[in-house]
């Protein structure tokens, strides 16, 4: 959850990678807008932690491999701290998107690729500080593929993974208290679907979506949908 900022201020952000020609482009990058201010760099997760308590940035924009602690330790350290405000923004490379569960699950608001274009770059950064979520689109793509493998049925036992998960997961949607209803919307959010996909699926309107997602989000105590999505995924 981001911290209340001033009327006109500019989103303070936290800079993470070891590398410095990375961040250097970063800092390029954020600080041509004029709503952006960038007020700190760290090149170790150490470093992020102690940075995080010290400046608290609105957002921080955590590579995931670096040398002491990784980007995921860096981020659930920060973010389970009393008071925590900031923030964090995922910034990744093409074949690290097995990260991204572990990430979600340590409360990062977003994931983004580094070949993304600067433009995503700065609007994923905007996105963030206003308490909102994302995945760059190809990081949903990955993602998507990677879940599909991993429910498919094992050749030696057709149809018995997938029975196993299936149980499992409702069983965890029927503890948290989802109705039948409310656990469809749930498997639907997991499968990557919009509101508007689900409205068609269910036959439901829009804003009865809302609702039931609202519902869902308050049942299983996550903060957004992509939380929702890592709770779902990480019980199947």
């Amino acid at each position: 959850m981001t911290g209340v900022r001033a009327a006109g201020a500019p989103i303070r952000v936290l800079l993470v990678d070891d590398q410095a020609l990375v961040r250097s482009g970063f800092r390029i990058i954020l600080e041509s807008e004029p709503d952006i201010e960038v007020v700190g760099e760290a090149e170790t997760g150490a470093q992020a932690v102690a940075l995080a308590a010290t400046l608290a940035p609105d957002v921080i924009c955590m590579d995931v491999e670096m040398p002491e602690m990784n980007g995921i330790d860096a981020s659930r350290a920060i973010l389970a701290a009393p008071g925590a405000a900031s923030a964090v923004l995922v910034l990744t490379t093409f074949g690290h998107d097995e990260y991204l569960f572990d990430a979600l699950a340590a409360g990062v608001s977003g994931f983004l690729l580094k070949t993304s274009r600067a433009e995503q770059l700065i609007d994923a950064v905007r996105v963030v500080a206003a308490g909102g979520s994302l995945l760059g689109p190809e990081v949903t793509g990955a993602v998507l593929a990677r879940v599909r493998r991993a429910e498919a049925p094992s050749a030696a036992a057709p149809g018995a993974a997938a029975t196993n998960a299936d149980d499992a997961l409702e069983t965890a949607m029927t503890d948290a208290g989802l109705t039948p209803r409310e656990r469809a919307v749930l498997v639907l959010l997991a499968e990557g679907r919009t509101n508007a996909e689900i409205a068609g699926e269910l036959f439901l309107g829009e804003a009865t979506v809302k609702t039931h997602v609202s519902n869902v989000l308050q049942k299983l105590e996550v903060r957004d949908r992509l939380q929702a999505v890592v709770w779902a995924h990480t019980r199947a």
